[in-house]
């Protein structure tokens, strides 16, 4: 069925309010001299906001050719769905890592729903404007673009300004119309608390830093920081030897981005407690898991969160031979409460693990944290990324890619070990493979959501040949993922070979991060169609039951999409805590309604369901997602 259709028959639809432009709405109805004749009276709008009127006087900013059509395309719904892609993904039931192929304007807005305010740190390594690029994310400019972005009355001379601006080699003003949508749209996915990174070099450095100044906010301009990607110089310069490119820092509010260390809580602050002194070291890092003995002694070694209850140690004593101290740590046990009551009753409680206890770090600690410096010198270089490709490939498929160490590092600055890692363009996919590193490292839990368009590769190259050989589409994003992989079980099989080592006890071994990742495939969203004699039809590519609910989840934004939902009805009813996404819903019964309707919300899939007689029965319980 149609949208429209479920509207007009009284049903909510999720999304459609997408479509109203608050903004102007509320202009009209508080501020109509603002609004001429379907335009906006900027110097109205100055006087309403007290800004002196004077059109003589420039004001400061960054402007560019094709900056209003690049944020209508920031605004404009995207028109692509997903489609869950169970070959390349890997540990699909458990993995709360997400690739997203395709173009990653759409990718960003689907992720909006769900992950607004809640990514809390970005790293990005966009295409470099240069002559040697080809530009391969050729944002769609034409007569008929405008006019569905709303820019019919441009003239002729403004559109070919445009036209001739964006499809010129190393053109300022198409690079900056095509990265400032996206990074809109990251600016809105960033939590109160987020970071963001951008790797950049001389061409656009510039420019970029006025952009972001414009999206982010002059004030939260962190840094540019100094990435030394050349152990040597090149003796071929002309006129200085380039060794080094930036990575511009902004914060979504620098009143709440913390400090950024890689000394931080899950490295040099971890401290053996001497058990002769226990005050010592009182630094308790985060993230560590401990039980007590028979003894009540707690033991050496690092366990399972899933094994454990969350348990608070109360007024724990530790005696310095006159001095007695009652401390609250907060920590991880596999026994009760009241069991770690009666050992602390009957004797003393020593800390004797290497890895601390759980507990909040003070402000104070925080502010003793040596930051990073604006110079990086030893974070990983290009011969280092070249490495890293040929020893998991046997063969360098990329060129210019970024060294895990780099992005390992930037992710491990930022005060937390158990969040998400954006990387909107994924490349060879060393995000991920950062990540997964720093997990295997510090035992942490953070997730990364990667996205990568399907750019060909051409036959010439050694990369097309791997991915033929391989039986893998010959796209860029198959080598993403291909990656992954590779760098998932090297890195499963490196813990395991430590593990195995002779001497250690059982409670040592270090656990496998999360090495998994759920694949979803960009395809268009179905498409009503007129034929000649009046009749309207749906047209849509091939999907699946499973990639319905997908998208729905990923629509209506409640549930984490990273989880796999409870399969309710074979193919038609699922389930995320107390929330039902049915599809095929003309095959489901009154009562399989009923059952859901009573126990959570319930959100249907408007391109398989139908106004039949016992959908309408239930249209006030129920919200259509198209």
């Amino acid at each position: 069925m149609a949208e429209q259709d479920f509207i007009k028959a009284g049903y909510t639809v999720v999304g459609s309010e997408d479509n109203e432009n608050k903004l102007l709405n509320f202009l009209k109805e508080h501020f109509p001299s603002v609004i001429k004749g379907n335009e906006i009276n900027l110097n109205e709008l100055k006087a309403i906001a007290g800004f002196p009127i004077d059109e003589k006087v420039n004001g400061y900013g960054l402007n560019f050719v094709g900056r209003n059509f690049a944020r209508a395309k920031y605004a404009q719904k995207t028109e692509k769905k997903l489609l869950l892609n169970n070959t390349l993904s890997k540990n699909i039931d458990t993995t709360e890592n997400l690739v997203l192929k395709g173009d990653n304007l759409d990718s960003l807005k689907i992720l909006k729903n769900h992950y607004s305010g809640k990514i809390k740190c970005i790293y990005i390594d966009p295409p470099y404007n240069t002559t040697k690029d080809e530009f391969v994310y050729p944002d769609k400019f034409d007569k008929e673009e405008t006019e569905v972005l709303g820019m019919a009355n441009l003239s002729e001379s403004d559109f070919a300004r445009m036209d001739f601006s964006f499809k010129t080699k190393k053109s300022h003003n198409g690079w900056l119309a095509f990265m400032y949508p996206r990074l809109l749209l990251a600016r809105d996915l960033l939590s109160k608390d987020g970071v963001i990174f951008i790797s950049i070099d001389d061409n656009e450095q510039a420019n970029l830093k006025l952009l972001c100044d414009d999206i982010f906010g002059e004030e939260n301009f962190i840094e540019c920081l100094k990435w030394k990607r050349k152990k040597q110089p090149s003796f071929l310069a002309k006129h200085t030897a380039k060794v080094m490119e930036y990575v511009l820092v902004y914060a979504k509010n620098q009143n709440e981005l913390e400090k950024l260390s890689i000394e931080g809580i899950s490295d040099s602050t971890k401290k053996v407690v001497n058990l002769t002194n226990p005050y010592s070291e009182r630094l308790f890092p985060k993230g560590v898991r401990v039980k007590l003995g028979d003894e009540g002694v707690i033991l050496k070694g690092l366990y399972t969160i899933k094994t454990m209850s969350i348990e608070y140690l109360d007024d724990v004593k530790y005696k310095n031979g006159k001095t007695t101290e009652e401390v609250r740590v907060k920590a991880q046990f596999s026994v009760s409460q009241e069991k770690i009551k009666e050992y602390t009753k009957k004797e003393l409680l020593f800390i004797t693990t290497n890895k601390g206890l759980r507990r909040d770090v003070s402000e104070e600690e925080k502010d003793k944290r040596k930051s990073i410096t604006d110079l990086l010198l030893d974070w990983g270089d290009n011969q280092d990324s070249d490495n890293e490709m040929k020893n998991l490939f046997e063969e360098n498929y990329f060129e210019y890619t970024k060294p895990s160490r780099l992005i390992f590092n930037l992710s491990k600055s930022v005060i937390d070990d158990d969040y998400t890692v954006l990387d909107f363009f994924a490349g060879s996919g060393t995000t991920g493979d950062a990540i997964m590193q720093l997990n295997a490292e510090d035992g942490g839990n953070r997730k990364f959501i990667l996205c990568q368009i399907d750019e060909p590769i051409k036959e010439d190259k050694p990369a097309y040949k791997f991915c033929i050989d391989n039986k893998l589409p010959p796209v860029i994003s198959s080598i993403t993922v291909e990656r992954l992989k590779r760098a998932g079980e090297k890195i499963a099989k490196d813990i395991e070979a430590e593990n195995s080592k002779a001497g250690l006890f059982e409670e040592d071994k270090k656990q496998v991060p999360d090495i998994g990742f759920k694949v979803f495939d960009s395809i268009e969203a179905p498409q009503l169609k007129l034929d000649d004699k009046g009749q309207i039809s749906i047209t849509e590519n091939e999907t699946n039951a499973l990639s319905r609910i997908y998208n729905m989840i990923f629509t209506v934004g409640l549930d984490e999409p990273t989880q796999c939902p409870e399969e309710i009805v074979k193919d038609c009813i699922y389930k995320i805590s107390n929330h039902y996404y049915i599809a095929n819903s003309e095959k489901i019964t009154s009562d399989d309604y009923s059952n859901a309707i009573k126990n959570g919300k319930v959100f249907i899939d408007g391109w398989t369901a139908s106004l039949n007689g016992t959908l309408q029965n239930y249209k006030e319980d129920v919200k259509i997602v198209f």
